[in-house]
């Protein structure tokens, strides 16, 4: 008897583990996905939290130092340009996730 294992059994375990390993291994919840709408819902909320943030410092600012409408204005378009350019940050990673996913997609076939 030889103290060497047989390849061939060898491989055909291995292969078998892995078919029970693929068929049992976890698929990915359906709802861990963006869906449009909540894509849509997370831009919206990141512009309008960037517009409110500068309408407060501009609005706090103006109250403290007494001018009224001038650090009020200045601070709220600061805010929406900063919400605009997270808004646009966030469409980039969402391509880019989407990108990820079709390329991976056309590999598999």
């Amino acid at each position: 008897m030889s103290d060497e294992p047989d390849p061939e059994r060898l491989k055909a375990l291995d292969d078998r583990i892995a078919g029970i390993r693929k068929a049992q291994a976890p698929k990915p919840r359906i709802d861990e996905h963006y869906s449009a709408a909540s894509q849509g819902w997370r831009m919206v909320i990141e512009l309008v939290s960037g517009l409110g943030i500068g309408f407060g410092i501009g609005y706090g600012l103006d109250l403290l130092f007494g001018t009224l409408p001038i650090l009020l204005v200045l601070f709220t378009l600061l805010g929406f340009a900063a919400g605009v350019k997270t808004m646009l940050r966030t469409a980039q990673e969402f391509q880019a996730q989407g990108q990820a996913e079709r390329s991976a997609n056309d590999e598999g076939e």
